[in-house]
């Protein structure tokens, strides 16, 4: 089997020379055109009239003069809710097969659309991430390994004439018939809805497969293999699969998780991000000396960009008017931006609600750094999600904890604004202490946030609580497993009644 290994690794590395890296700029420009030549007769292209946009000598800034920029709301308001009533070409050609169910953390009804287009995009995606795996100095014998990817169901839900889940779950279940010799945990276990009968499922069967690589939510992927550990009376992962040496991760920061997950491992994986979301396969990592992920910008989706300042987005998150908006060729490193897409399922000029920085433009390389309305700015003080993944970084260290899940809100109270904290802790160190902490941290990290504790912002709370509060509150509200992300910002209403189910359950 590791000659086999090694013959595919050699493949894998010939394909990676023949098939070149395009040149982002005019990618992204036959994209656009493509997307536009292609939809130009649906009901969004004629109302658009990108007929007229296709014969203008600069397409993208034409573009951008005539198409507004689109949330969900406002895209499905005005066109997506004709497809749930099985009109067809609405805002791409066709009809509709598949909804991806948005379980992310800004609403749990989304509908958005999977075309048979945005399929074919989200293998080609996977086939250059598996191309691309080569880089990271495997040995010849991984490649012949099982790759166990924990997601949402593949049991769709039949709705009239479409079937709905979400992207993991439908993605899954349009694997290539080739690569079915590698996918664990097989489509038995793959279609169960239920999360908890999954990973027991998993379990039970987990000495009967050599797995190689892992790909899934960090914090689901960690009950997963604590079930598996616990179940077999392991001491770590790897003496039930000692070939394991991949994570794939996504969904949410990986660095809170780092710590905890490594504790089930005999050694380090390696670890390499991806950012596949409801809307399309964005972005994987290509190297291994970064972990920003690189752009495809030939693969269906055009991408523009918005500076994140509140000239641009409004206090709710969402892109003002007449704002700034850039496309890759224009876009600067190390600002942040809210990005955009238009794509082959026929969103067009889409606000993702995520954020992201440039860190390399010549490989089109990004990190995302939190989420357009996880974005702390009720009193002045302007916290992105990175800012306080790394306030919180620091209390790991300076206290020896394990934080991975946490949720903030400023809330307004006796006539004063405080900064609130509910933290996923493994030890119960001095609130106080480290709510002085976390806001000596945060204001090292950010000049704003330091500005506003001397003016609106009068004070920081920390609540330390069981993480397992957290994946309980997710379960009974929402639903666990898969895609499911725990918010970290909410509005004070939200907050508070999160509080009172801590306050139940404590």
């Amino acid at each position: 089997m590791a000659v086999i290994g090694d013959l595919i690794k050699k493949a894998l590395d010939i394909t990676g020379k023949i098939i070149s890296e395009p040149e982002a700029t005019e990618a992204q420009q036959n994209v656009l055109r493509k997307l536009l030549e292609k939809a130009k007769f649906t009901a969004f292209g004629k109302a658009y009239h990108f007929a007229e946009i296709l014969e203008h000598p600069n397409l993208i800034s034409e573009f951008q003069n005539r198409v507004p920029v689109h949330d969900y709301d406002k895209l499905n308001t005005e066109w997506w809710h004709y497809l749930l009533k099985g009109h067809q070409n609405v805002t791409w050609p066709g009809g509709q097969q598949y909804f991806a169910i948005s379980s992310g953390t800004t609403s749990s009804n989304k509908h958005i659309p999977v075309t048979d287009d945005m399929l074919t995009c989200i293998r080609n995606a996977g086939i250059s991430e598996i191309t691309n795996i080569s880089a990271f100095d495997l040995p010849g014998e991984f490649f012949t390994k099982q790759i166990l990817m924990l997601g949402s169901s593949t049991s769709l839900i039949h709705k009239d004439d479409f079937l709905e889940g979400e992207i993991s779950g439908i993605s899954a279940s349009n694997l290539p018939t080739w690569f079915n010799g590698f996918y664990k945990p097989g489509p038995e276990i793959a279609s169960m809805s239920d999360f908890d009968q999954k990973i027991t499922a998993i379990a039970e069967q987990a000495p009967d497969w050599d797995i190689g690589c892992l790909s899934g939510i960090p914090a689901w992927i960690e009950l997963m293999l604590k079930e598996i550990i616990r179940y077999h009376k392991l001491e770590n992962i790897h003496q039930i699969w000692p070939n394991l040496m991949v994570y794939t991760t996504g969904g949410v920061a990986f660095e809170p998780y780092r710590k905890s997950l490594e504790k089930l491992f005999a050694h380090p994986l390696i670890y390499i991000d991806t950012y596949l979301a409801s809307e399309g396969f964005i972005a994987i990592q290509k190297r291994p000396d970064t972990s920003a992920m690189a752009l495809f910008p030939d693969n269906g989706i055009f991408y523009e960009f918005v500076p994140f300042t509140p000239e641009n987005v409004d206090e709710n998150g969402l892109v003002r008017e007449n704002a700034t908006v850039h496309a890759l060729a224009d876009a600067e490193e190390d600002i942040e931006y809210v990005l955009l897409i238009s794509t082959v399922s026929g969103t067009w000029r889409y606000m993702i609600g995520d954020t992201v920085i440039i860190t390399d433009k010549a490989r089109s390389e990004i990190k995302i750094t939190g989420r357009t309305k996880h974005y702390l700015n009720v009193a002045g003080e302007q916290l992105s999600v990175t800012q306080m993944n790394e306030g919180l970084a620091v209390l790991e260290q300076h206290y020896d904890v394990s934080i991975k899940e946490y949720v903030a809100s400023t809330v307004h109270e006796n006539d004063q604004y405080i900064l609130k904290w509910y933290v996923g802790c493994d030890k119960i160190p001095d609130r106080q202490k480290v709510a002085d902490t976390l806001d000596a941290a945060l204001k090292e990290r950010s000049k704003n946030y330091a500005v506003a504790r001397t003016r609106a912002l009068k004070g920081v709370q920390v609540e330390l609580i069981p993480e397992q509060l957290f994946y309980q509150w997710s379960q009974e509200t929402k639903k666990k497993g898969g895609q499911v992300k725990i918010p970290r910002v909410m509005k004070q209403e939200d907050f508070e009644e999160f509080g009172l189910f801590v306050s139940r359950n404590i």
